[in-house]
């Protein structure tokens, strides 16, 4: 909302202020600046408080605004006095506003730095959160403005704002005066506060998707008075699931006297219903869908999925269509899923929602499934359904406006029903949140993704969301980082969730293979070392293996302390008669199921080749299984080196321990079946992967201490100060070597400096000046770093060295003016490195790792973690490309100081972590020697820092 002309014209409307918001019911509201077209709605708001929340806030009666109240809470100039309003359909439901005061009290301007903060909550919107969401925008708005702290003063008896502040998680003082109590809040985030946030912003998400999944009533708005259609299939759909709530037929084309349909109540509209609607599905023609949120806002609906067409997917008429979709429903405080969606499943007993176009709603399981295409949805459903997996919900998002897989996530980590959540995504509205969300999700139960869209450089049709321009690489290796099962094709994901739902997590790499088949089992072997497995030979039970046979195989093996998973293989067996039997597949499956039930807690998948039944007999056992419970000491387990890539030795006692714990029967479990070994194996793999991360993520990493003790962050924010100067340029500026040095020095990362030299006399002086041996090279873009190209020439021992290469240099290369030649004192022999640290507008502060030329350059082996990094992600940011040997003795060479590659990582993390104006920075080469290291070349730019949305206080995104 604009202002009126009357506003001060010194201070422009801060629309960057406006916010929409997820209460802690789950509903949206909207924050925004407080303007003098306010009048009329402050009047109405107050008229609808009680008086007891007046008194409390005025300390005294006070039954209505005088004009002179009204023109002062509408009137501000955005920097000394600030108010802010919640709205729900353009009412408010609560404000806030403070004034900057100074030491006495009394009304001031800047550089004062406290103001007087008041709040005001409708008493029938408290206890939803509205005043801690406001808390929190303020106080940004606060600290924008130069305010460092808030004061208040508090009746004793209004226990609720006392509650408020005190839970924010800020520093504050208490004090009783005057009757009244006094608190001083400072404004500088904490962890505490960042995470009472960030706690807040899960449960009010998590339960806003809730809401949509578990309604208590359902109108289906566009359903087809014939049979056929979008709305008609999905009121079909809704019946035939079972749904325990109230399902009604809204079309406004009814005739007045029709009643009923498909036995439900039919209405014109939402209006003509007697009670409250928690959840409409909305199917008609895009231009009619406006008419029908209105209708739904109106009469109080929570939710909506939306599966028309016709907006983003189409262009860009398309895609603003999508945003006022989205602006008029959130108006109204309701949450999308959609538009152009597929719809959502939940299939609790208490539920049994099928709100979407699946003809069949799947089976009860432990599976959260949310996908961004529709087609990829049904794809999904049928993979799973044929393989005789259940779901526990189902979200097919469409052009995801609204809702998005950040928000499955908050839902999926504390669903009771969910043990794996599988997201099929094209585009990250949010990345920084969600590796954020997935690490925590992924601490507690696996999330698999696939990435659509990988290559194209640009967001699907309808996701009107940021562009990352970090390669898909890089996407990959930073959901690893957060735990995520990142996987490349949706059959990969459907192999991986079958078998981290059904079984439990493995406690290392070491896998048991057993069947009747000797060429089977060899592919399997072969598979396993193809995925970094430990197999061990695989035992053949000969194609005259009885199903018993197979039950005692695999008992044998999961008692075996020396194995952490089983393969089995099977092929049809031969009966009495010398015929191929294929009929038997219940009789194998009841054979493993109670070889695995009685055994310790490892996980089994089966390889199979046409044996009819068996899938189907592995999988009916737990379909409706309840929760399992994975082995208690999975998060106790030693860790390990920081950064191994497979488990340690110790995986024997490990998995002994774990057997320890868990020996009892276990509940039926469904043991995965596939039809070829390598999909068996690579769905292990992950399962070990992921099992090495939970482990290790039960002791997170640290930021060692000695940073704090030889960094100069103060100095080094003057510095970028003055180098990027009053009024800098939004492009940035790179930095000269010199520029470089001093800035990297604050932080403890010495450059070896460099001297020009433009022609050979000064060459010569140059390298008196550093002492021989030297280096001379170039730094002309087109040959920096190109030894290859005879760019660089070592080892010049003396005077004639360097003057006959710099002759040679001229000749062969170009005149000194176009090379840029440079002197450089020669460093101890080593591993050739480049580091790098760079900020991507979507994903955030990126650090890399790879060995300088061919390696990182050529073959793309780099390594990359999100910052700030710790010493844990130093580690394993080293080990975790491919030709880590060589930083560790490969082929007898002398291992390289890693401890100091480590450090220099972890400086470069915490500089760039502490100070946002360093959008990149290049060390290269960085020549890592058996006692040390050295910098060689540098290069940074800075520029003003991007925004950073995931320290702001909470909002939803903006399409």
């Amino acid at each position: 909302m604009e202002p009126s002309p009357e506003q001060s014209p010194h201070h422009a409307y801060p629309d960057h202020w406006e916010a929409d918001v997820v209460l802690r019911d789950g509903g949206t509201a909207r924050i925004r600046p407080i303007t003098t077209d306010d009048a009329e709605r402050l009047v109405s708001f107050y008229e609808q408080v009680s008086d007891e929340s007046k008194y409390y806030r005025f300390f005294a009666p006070y039954p209505r605004l005088s004009d002179r109240d009204v023109h002062r809470f509408t009137h501000h100039d955005y920097v000394d006095r600030v108010g802010l309003a919640v709205t729900i359909g353009g009412e408010f439901i609560g404000t806030v506003r403070y004034d900057r005061i100074n030491d006495q009290g009394r009304p001031a301007s800047a550089p004062a730095d406290e103001a007087e903060v008041a709040f005001l909550v409708q008493d029938a919107h408290q206890g939803r959160g509205v005043a801690s969401a406001l808390l929190e925008h303020i106080a940004a708005v606060a600290r924008e403005r130069g305010i460092r702290r808030f004061a208040a003063e508090v009746l004793p008896a209004n226990n609720k704002m006392i509650k408020v502040f005190r839970d924010a998680g800020y520093t504050q003082r208490r004090s009783f005066e005057d009757g009244s109590v006094h608190l001083t809040l400072d404004l500088e985030p904490t962890e505490r506060s960042l995470a009472v946030q960030r706690g807040r912003e899960q449960r009010a998400e998590a339960r806003s998707v809730q809401r949509l999944l578990a309604p208590g009533s359902v109108a289906v708005i566009g359903t087809g008075r014939t049979p056929g259609g979008v709305g008609r299939t999905v009121l079909r759909n809704l019946l035939a699931a079972g749904f325990t709530g109230r399902t009604y037929a809204v079309n406004r084309a009814f005739d007045e006297g029709l009643a009923t349909l498909d036995g439900v109540p039919a209405h014109r509209s939402l209006g003509e219903i007697d009670e409250q609607v928690d959840l409409a599905v909305i199917a008609v023609p895009a231009h009619r869908v406006p008419e029908a949120v209105a209708d739904c806002g109106e009469h109080g609906v929570q939710g909506l999925v939306v599966l028309s067409a016709g907006y983003a997917e189409r262009g860009s008429a398309g895609r603003e269509l999508q945003r006022e979709l989205v602006r008029q429903a959130r108006s109204y405080g309701m949450r999308i899923i959609g538009p152009n969606a597929f719809g959502i499943i939940n299939t609790a007993e208490s539920v049994r929602l099928n709100a979407s176009l699946a003809p069949e709603s799947p089976a009860r399981g432990r599976i959260g499934l949310f996908t961004q295409s529709g087609a990829i949805g049904i794809a999904l459903l049928s993979g799973l359904h044929r393989r005789g997996a259940g779901l526990s919900s189902f979200i097919s998002a469409g052009n995801r406006a609204d809702v998005s897989g950040n928000d499955f996530l908050q839902y999926s980590f504390e669903d009771q029903d969910t043990d794996v959540a599988l997201l099929y995504l094209e585009s990250l509205g949010n990345p920084r949140k969600f590796t954020r969300l997935a690490r925590r999700t992924a601490a507690v139960k696996p999330v698999v993704v696939v990435k659509g869209a990988r290559h194209s450089g640009t967001n699907p049709p309808g996701h009107a969301v940021p562009v990352s321009r970090i390669p898909d690489a890089t996407v990959s290796a930073l959901m690893r980082q957060a735990g995520v099962i990142r996987v490349d094709t949706v059959t990969e994901m459907v192999d991986a969730g079958l078998l981290l739902a059904g079984q439990p997590l493995p406690a290392g790499p070491r896998v048991a293979i057993l069947g009747n088949s000797e060429s089977l089992g060899l592919l399997t072997y072969d598979a396993c070392l193809a995925e970094g497995l430990r197999p061990r030979p695989p035992i053949d039970l000969t194609t005259a293996a009885s199903p018993q046979d197979f039950r005692d195989a695999l008992a044998e093996a999961l008692a075996d302390g020396t194995c952490d998973a089983v393969i089995v293989t099977a092929i049809p067996w031969v009966g009495e008669n010398g015929e191929a039997e294929t009929g038997d597949g219940e009789v194998l499956a009841a054979a493993l199921h109670g070889a695995a039930a009685k055994s310790p807690a490892k996980p089994v998948a089966v390889v199979h080749v046409e044996i009819g039944g068996l899938a189907e007999a592995l999988a009916a056992a737990s379909s409706t299984a309840a929760p399992r419970t994975r082995p208690t000491t999975l998060a106790a387990q030693p860790s390990g080196p920081p950064a191994a890539t497979a488990p340690t030795e110790n995986a024997p006692q490990e998995a002994a321990a774990a057997e320890e714990v868990d020996r009892t029967e276990r509940p039926p479990g469904r043991i995965p079946a596939y039809p070829a070994a390598e999909r068996a194996v690579r769905a292990l793999a992950e399962a070990v992967k992921y099992a090495q991360w939970r482990r290790q993520a039960a002791t997170p990493g640290k930021v060692p201490e000695f940073l704090d003790e030889t960094t100069d962050e103060p100095g080094a924010a003057a510095l970028i100060d003055t180098l990027l100067g009053a009024t800098p340029d939004p492009r940035g500026r790179p930095l000269t070597h010199d520029e470089a040095r001093e800035l990297l020095g604050r932080y403890g990362i010495p450059v070896r400096p460099t001297l020009p030299a433009p022609d050979p006399e000064t060459a010569v002086a140059a390298a008196a000046r550093l002492g021989y041996p030297v280096a001379l090279k170039t730094t002309a873009p087109h040959l920096r770093h190109r030894a290859d190209l005879g760019g660089v020439r070592l080892d010049l021992a003396d005077e004639d060295a360097l003057r006959r290469a710099y002759g040679e240099f001229t000749e062969l290369l170009g005149k000194p003016a176009e090379l840029l030649p440079v002197v450089q004192s020669m460093a101890p022999r080593g591993v050739d490195t480049v580091v790098r640290a760079s900020i991507d507008a979507a994903a955030g502060a990126i650090l890399s790792f790879g060995l300088a030329g061919a390696p990182s350059e050529l073959l793309g082996d780099t390594a990359h973690r999100l910052v700030p990094a710790t010493d844990r992600d130093a580690a394993e940011l080293i080990r975790s490309i491919k030709a880590a040997p060589v930083l560790f003795g490969w082929r007898g060479s002398a291992p390289v100081d890693t401890p100091a590659l480590e450090e220099l990582l972890l400086r470069l993390s915490r500089l760039v972590d502490d100070h946002p104006e360093v959008v990149s920075v290049a060390l290269e080469p960085v020549v890592v020697a058996p006692q040390g290291l050295t910098v060689l070349g540098a290069s940074v730019r800075l520029a003003p820092p991007p925004p950073r949305g995931d320290l702001g206080p909470r909002r939803l995104p903006n399409y």
